[in-house]
């Protein structure tokens, strides 16, 4: 017959043992799922390259094409150019065509208003750094100082930006300095 201790060892190794067990089976759990993260963590990095790739492509691709649609509405204006100076070999008349000039120019302009490029007059104007280069000052005393008497390059902006700033001729007043 067992006596007391007996039996308090064997139910204290089967305990150890069922312990044992249960720490094994939650380890194997744990490397289980540990496993899984690994290899969710795996599949979103090559998600994530394989998207930092693809927006590379289109980034680039825009850049790339990006005036396509401009350029585009800028054919039937060249188209209608071509036409002209083929017109102009073959006819002689001045007038029809300027006047053919006179409409490609005005079609032009059309379609760089409606994509927000516009035209700024210079002249009668002060000079303002932010829109003017001056190419050069002549003199005259009957404008204010620093008033643009003549525009040599016409300025653009698009929407509020300065695309390209004015080429102008400012006015210099001379006056003498008598001591």
């Amino acid at each position: 017959m067992k006596n007391e201790a007996e039996t308090i060892l064997e139910t204290s190794n089967e305990e150890s043992t069922i312990a044992q067990f249960e720490i094994e089976t939650k380890f194997a759990e744990i490397e289980k799922e540990r496993d899984n993260f690994k290899d969710q963590l795996l599949r979103k990095v090559a998600e994530f390259e394989n998207f930092k790739r693809r927006n590379s492509e289109e980034r680039t691709s825009l850049i790339k094409f990006a005036n396509e649609q401009l350029i585009l509405e800028l054919l039937p204006i060249v188209d209608d150019f071509q036409r002209s100076m083929q017109q102009g070999k073959d006819v002689k008349n001045f007038e029809t065509l300027y006047s053919g000039i006179e409409l490609i120019a005005n079609k032009l302009n059309k379609l760089l208003d409606a994509k927000g490029v516009k035209s700024f007059n210079s002249i009668g104007e002060m000079f303002d750094v932010n829109l003017h280069d001056v190419l050069m000052s002549i003199p005259k005393n009957d404008v204010a100082d620093h008033t643009i008497v003549e525009e040599v390059l016409r300025g653009y902006m698009l929407n509020e930006k300065v695309l390209r700033h004015a080429k102008v001729i400012v006015a210099e007043n001379q006056t003498t300095e008598e001591n």
